[in-house]
């Protein structure tokens, strides 16, 4: 017979099918017995243990009315620190957003965190004082006494307000004469300011409940203030005033106040209930992101009850939603203004119209 010749097309003849490399990969000489142990003494590769648990689980992340994940609100500890106290100027120049309510129960839940708080009542109404069931037409002397005469402190008008750690500067409809009598005065809007310098070491904090306007008295609290605190009703015309009042206090920044800053919104009165409440909320999420509170004050009527009684609901209905609210919010306000140096005035920014 003729033996091939060398490179020639022809193909060498391959193995017999049975001596075949195995479709699994391995090699020709390392078949495999029945139970799949290597013929050559081989060990065999690893297979995955089919009985073995995945963990799949994530952890769940709990998301607050806001739509935002809820923050730790692990009360930062009360430090020795020794300086002037921070002023937080409540403000919105729509009444009836819950300002007052605010004012009184925010402070009685920062005197509750062992921080020594002062309330003053800056609004001709003087609501502050009947919150906390005291008669501001009964007053010998109010915050008007302390802006017109010279010889008269806030000291010198100081109301217990019954709750450990928090006093009172009380205002009665006087203070409406006030905005009058100031404009002839030289520096007229750093009066309170002057003022307050007085007491600052005295406290921790300072709570200021501006009337419902963006009139001289308001400028006056806002050039006095470290910070703003926008109450804002979850309702359509109290959104409306919100780009109008990011406007005033850019304002008090450029021309009298640099270090003004914006502590946060908290959104007050809110129905989950209602497709507007809800609508509002979202809206002032989006358009000011995190500078709104995760805490949101929902509508209860535990709060009219308690500005009946004259006490703050941190003490009328201590298990309520509304005090441990505000106990929320409280803790927030410590994060923002203890832990950083709040939110910078941008009233064009993403305001709504």
């Amino acid at each position: 017979m003729t033996e091939p010749l060398s490179g020639s097309n022809h193909a060498e003849p391959g193995p017999p099918p049975d001596e075949r490399a195995p479709a699994t990969g391995r090699s020709a000489g390392a078949r495999s017995s029945p139970n799949g142990t290597p013929l050559t003494g081989q060990p065999a590769p690893a297979e995955p243990d089919a009985s073995a648990e995945v963990d799949f689980t994530t952890t769940a992340v709990t998301l607050g009315p806001t739509g935002r994940a809820l923050p730790d609100l692990t009360p930062p500890p009360r430090s020795d620190r020794s300086g002037p106290a921070t002023v937080i100027a409540l403000c919105n120049q729509k009444g009836g957003v819950g300002e007052t309510t605010t004012a009184i129960n925010l402070g009685a839940a920062l005197a509750e965190l062992d921080r020594r708080v002062l309330l003053l009542d800056f609004d001709p109404q003087g609501s502050l004082a009947v919150g906390l069931g005291i008669n501001p037409h009964e007053l010998d002397r109010s915050i008007y006494n302390v802006l017109m005469e010279r010889d008269t402190s806030i000291a010198d008008v100081l109301v217990d307000t019954g709750v450990k750690g928090m006093d009172l500067v009380p205002s009665n409809i006087d203070l409406s004469a006030a905005e009058v009598a100031l404009v002839g005065e030289v520096a007229r809007e750093m009066t309170l300011a002057r003022e307050l310098a007085k007491v600052r070491d005295d406290y921790d904090y300072v709570l200021i409940d501006c009337q419902p306007s963006l009139g001289l008295l308001t400028v006056n609290a806002l050039t006095a203030a470290d910070a703003v605190l926008v109450p804002l009703e979850c309702e359509f015309f109290a959104l409306r005033g919100v780009a109008m009042l990011m406007d005033t206090i850019e304002k008090v920044q450029d021309r009298l106040n640099p270090r003004l800053r914006i502590v946060g919104i908290v959104a007050t009165m809110y129905d989950a209930r209602t497709l507007h409440g809800r609508e509002v909320l979202d809206r002032v999420v989006q358009a000011f992101g995190d500078t709104v509170f995760h805490t949101v004050i929902a509508r209860t009527v535990r709060f009219p009850d308690a500005t009946v009684a004259g006490e703050p609901i941190t003490t009328f209905s201590p298990a309520s939603n509304g005090a441990s609210s505000y106990r929320s919010l409280a803790v927030e306000v410590l994060q923002r203004m203890e832990q950083s140096a709040g939110t910078p005035v941008a009233a064009g920014q993403r305001a709504v119209e």
